[in-house]
């Protein structure tokens, strides 16, 4: 009795086995990978793993590899070579841009366009890319302190992305528990960083976990059920997201609460509802002290609004279209505010939006997207345009000081 027990349960274990071992084969004849390029970290919640590399193929096709210090980016020496001029670029998954080649990057191209900037003449230019997808102006600041001083800019350029940076600045838009928010306390903007005291916090720094992170890189079936399990996660925020903006937006605009998956609406509409009030405070607040932070250390600063698609189709009839139905006269509130916040607080502001528009529409091209419409991350083409644009603007500002 006991030995037909024990055959039975070796015979299920051994089918089990054959059968993950065969699965496993046909992923890689397939050649099926989803590298885990995330880990946890102290101070943003997230970051990128050091060394892990691999192919993006979720939007667009890249191969990525994030290099020995966490980057999505060529190594770097943390000192600066006498002569050479650097430019920290802080954002999110459109500065982190895995759905884009390196070469391609906004970053790679304004580090290229500015070698010819006569401001510059006999200077090296060096663009190092702090973004990580799924930060807010919150952890862009806290990448700042942590990370980005190790590398002693000269310039920090904060790419500010209206579509979710706003949302991602407060706890009860964002529904995010694992990463830190900045709150008002007494009039100043204090750090909550109660993201670091749960249980399951813990865990994801073990030895576990990390054993954890080495077989996702050794197997495909792991990073398959990794992928699902990530897919699930995204889903079920973005409908509690969803539920949150359709209570607010049945208060102030007749239409539905989400465009495109991952971005809001209410960004176009002048708040009235206090979350979203909150989230312009926190958010210009957090950029005043960014600009702060940047000149005790003697560096310019400068933002550059980055685009939405439904901002900058080539048709301009469905971007009005889709402004009348917001109850608005066009979709340029979020970069109107941050300029206008630039020019009381002395932060240059390059709104990307107006000029992205205007080439969409006069070379009849989506700008985002790979499927041919206008939805998701910037396309190459998108990129070269952004950094050639930023260049002009940290070009002309050198040669008149911003």
């Amino acid at each position: 009795m006991l030995k037909g027990w024990i055959a039975n349960a070796f015979l299920v274990i051994a089918g089990t086995v054959i059968g993950i071992l065969l699965f496993e084969l046909a992923l890689r004849a397939i050649d099926y990978s989803s590298p885990n390029f995330y880990h946890s970290d102290l101070n943003t919640g997230s970051a990128l793993r050091a060394g892990a590399e691999g192919w993006w193929r979720k939007e667009g096709k890249s191969y990525v590899k994030i290099n020995s210090d966490g980057l999505r980016d060529r190594e770097h020496q943390k000192s600066k070579s006498s002569g050479t001029f650097r430019i920290a670029v802080l954002g999110d998954s459109y500065a982190e841009a895995m759905q884009a080649p390196m070469e391609d990057t906004f970053w790679k191209v304004l580090e290229l366009e500015l070698q010819t900037c006569p401001a510059f003449q006999g200077r090296q230019i060096e663009v190092i890319n702090f973004g990580v997808a799924g930060y807010g102006t919150a952890q862009e600041i806290l990448t700042l302190r942590h990370r980005s001083w190790d590398y002693s800019p000269d310039l920090v350029l904060l790419a500010f992305l209206s579509g979710n940076d706003l949302r991602n600045n407060v706890r009860a838009l964002d529904q995010d528990p694992m990463k830190p928010y900045f709150v008002y306390k007494d009039n100043a903007l204090v750090l909550d960083a109660s993201f670091q005291e749960p249980l399951g916090w813990r865990f994801r720094h073990s030895v576990m976990r990390n054993g954890g992170y080495w077989l996702i890189d050794h197997l495909r079936i792991l990073q398959l059920l990794n992928e699902a399990k990530e897919f699930i996660k995204s889903r079920i925020a973005q409908m509690n997201q969803n539920t949150l903006a359709s209570e607010i937006v049945q208060n102030e605009a007749k239409v539905q609460p989400q465009r495109e998956v991952g971005l809001d609406v209410m960004e176009y509409l002048e708040p009235t509802d206090p979350l979203w009030k909150e989230a312009w405070r926190v958010t210009e607040g957090l950029i005043v002290q960014m600009r702060n932070e940047v000149r005790e250390k003697g560096a310019d600063f400068i933002v550059v609004t980055l685009t939405n698609g439904d901002q900058v189709g080539p048709e301009p009839l469905q971007r009005s279209t889709y402004a009348q139905g917001l109850g608005v006269p066009d979709l340029l509130y979020p970069e109107r505010r941050i300029k206008s916040l630039g020019d009381r607080e002395g932060i240059p502001v390059l709104n990307l939006a107006q000029p992205f528009a205007a080439y969409a529409e006069q070379h009849k091209v989506f700008l985002h997207g790979f499927k041919n419409d206008g939805t998701g991350h910037w396309n190459a083409e998108g990129h070269h345009l952004a950094g050639k644009l930023i260049a002009e603007k940290i070009c002309a500002g050198h040669a008149n000081p911003i």
